[in-house]
C-alpha cells in the first residue's frame, strides 16, 4: 500500500500526463509533423485551462463538506485528539535552522495546539512516520514533538506514533497504541479533503475493537463557491493533484480493504 500511495502521487499530477503527451508528440514529429504540432498546441491549451480554480475546487468541495466541524460543546465531551501527519516539510530546514517547517496543511498542527489550550483535559496522539520513498532518517513524529515543545505544549499530554507511512497504517498503529483507550471518545484531526479516506480507515480499524472517532476537519481549501474568473496556474495545478489523488485514493483503499 505504501508503494501504491507513492505511485498515486505521481500519476495524479496533471503535468505528468502533459509531459508524456508532449514527449510523444516530439517522438512522432519527424514522421507526422501536422499531428505532432496539433498535439503540442492542444497540450498547451489544456495546461492553460487547468489554471481555472473552479474546476479542481468542484472536486474538492464535496470531500470538504462531508463532515462538519464539531461544536465547542461536542469537543468538550472527548478525551483527546488524534492528529494525522502530512503537515510538516522536509527535515533538512529544521536541521539547519531549528525551526519546524509547516506546509500547506499547517492547520493539522496548529488547530490541535489551540484545542489543548482551550480544553485542559484533552490528550493528543500524533501519528506520522517516515513517509518518503527516499528516507531521511527523521520521522514526522520527531518534527511534531519539536513543534509542540516550541509551542509550549505540556508534553505529558502528548503521545507519538512514528511507525505509520500511510493513512491505513495511521489507523492500525493508533488503534494498537491506544488499546482499550480507543473505546473512549476521540477526535480525529486531518485536512478536510482527506477526512473521508481517513474516516473510512479509522472506522474499519477501530470498529474491530468496538471503538469510534469523531471527525474534526481542518485545512479547508474551498469556500461555498469559486468564481469562474479565479485563475492561478501553479496553485490550481496543486489543487488538481490533491483532488485527483484523494478521489483515486478513496477508490483504491476501498478496493484493497
Amino acid at each position: 500500500m505504501f508503494v501504491i500511495s507513492k505511485l498515486l502521487s505521481a500519476i495524479t499530477q496533471p503535468v505528468f500526463w502533459l509531459a508524456l503527451w508532449w514527449a510523444f508528440a516530439l517522438l512522432v514529429l519527424p514522421r507526422w509533423r501536422r499531428t505532432a504540432v496539433l498535439m503540442l498546441w492542444s497540450g498547451l491549451v489544456v495546461l492553460g485551462l487547468l489554471g481555472f480554480r473552479a474546476m479542481p475546487d468542484a472536486l474538492l468541495r464535496p470531500l470538504e463538506n462531508r463532515y462538519p466541524v464539531p461544536t465547542a460543546e461536542a469537543v468538550g465531551r472527548h478525551v483527546g485528539v488524534i492528529v494525522l501527519g502530512g503537515a510538516v516539510g522536509h527535515p533538512d530546514s529544521y536541521s539547519a535552522h531549528g525551526q519546524v517547517p509547516l506546509g500547506d496543511a499547517a492547520e493539522r498542527m496548529t488547530v490541535p495546539v489551540g484545542l489543548l489550550r482551550q480544553y485542559p483535559k484533552l490528550a493528543l496522539v500524533f501519528s506520522g512516520g517516515e513517509g518518503r520513498l527516499l528516507t531521511t532518517g527523521v520521522s514526522e513524529a520527531e518534527l511534531a514533538r519539536a513543534f509542540y515543545q516550541q509551542q509550549g505544549v505540556d508534553m505529558s499530554r502528548v503521545q507519538m506514533e512514528s511507525g505509520s507511512r500511510t493513512t491505513r497504517e495511521n489507523a492500525q498503529q493508533v488503534a494498537k497504541l491506544l488499546g482499550d483507550r480507543c473505546k473512549e471518545p476521540w477526535l480525529l484531526v486531518t485536512s478536510a479533503w482527506h477526512m473521508q479516506r481517513s474516516m473510512d480507515e479509522f472506522e474499519a480499524e477501530f470498529g474491530k475493537r468496538g471503538c469510534k472517532v469523531t471527525p474534526y476537519p481542518v485545512d479547508f481549501r474551498t469556500g461555498a463557491s469559486t468564481a469562474l474568473s479565479e485563475y492561478e496556474l501553479a496553485p490550481s495545478l496543486m489543487r488538481w493533484q490533491t483532488a485527483l489523488h484523494e478521489w483515486l485514493g478513496i477508490w483504491v483503499y476501498r478496493m484493497t480493504r
